[in-house]
């Protein structure tokens, strides 16, 4: 399916998804989920991130939280994401419509492909690499409706 080009990423992730992920640990095959939501809401010149919901996993079940702020980037179709602490996570970029980054936190290193399949849904898969780790996230957002 070819990617949907985003002009405005502020503009386009701005509101309440859906959020559904997959989760593998390619070592053991063990499975997991994620459901919820994600907001996206104005914070200091950008975008807060906060996403809730309930894992499924075999070394945590119940509710689970993450939290990160996105600002503005040198293009309005890209955004630079910070963790809640104000560490440099990644930049986003969907002007094509598509974007693929790492993010090296030793000794693990996290390779992310993102894909606006439509003005209502965005996927994207993390990669997780490292001594210990060997994981398969996958995600879709859906725009929540009403």
């Amino acid at each position: 399916m070819e990617p949907v080009s985003v002009a405005d990423l502020r503009a386009y992730l701005a509101g309440s998804w859906r959020v559904k992920r997959t989760l593998l640990d390619r070592s053991s095959g063990t499975r997991g989920c994620f459901d919820g939501t994600v907001l996206f809401e104005s914070e200091d010149g950008g975008l807060g991130q906060r996403e809730r919901g309930t894992i499924s996993w075999p070394t945590h079940t119940g509710p689970a939280t993450r939290d990160y702020l996105l600002r503005p980037a040198a293009e309005p179709a890209a955004l630079d994401i910070y963790f809640p602490d104000g560490r440099f996570f990644h930049t986003l970029n969907l002007s094509a419509g598509e974007w693929t980054t790492l993010h090296s936190c030793a000794p693990d290193t996290y390779y992310v492909t993102y894909h606006v399949v439509s003005t209502t849904r965005l996927d994207y898969e993390w990669t997780v690499i490292g001594p210990d780790k060997n994981l398969l996230l996958t995600t879709s957002l859906f725009r929540s409706t009403g």
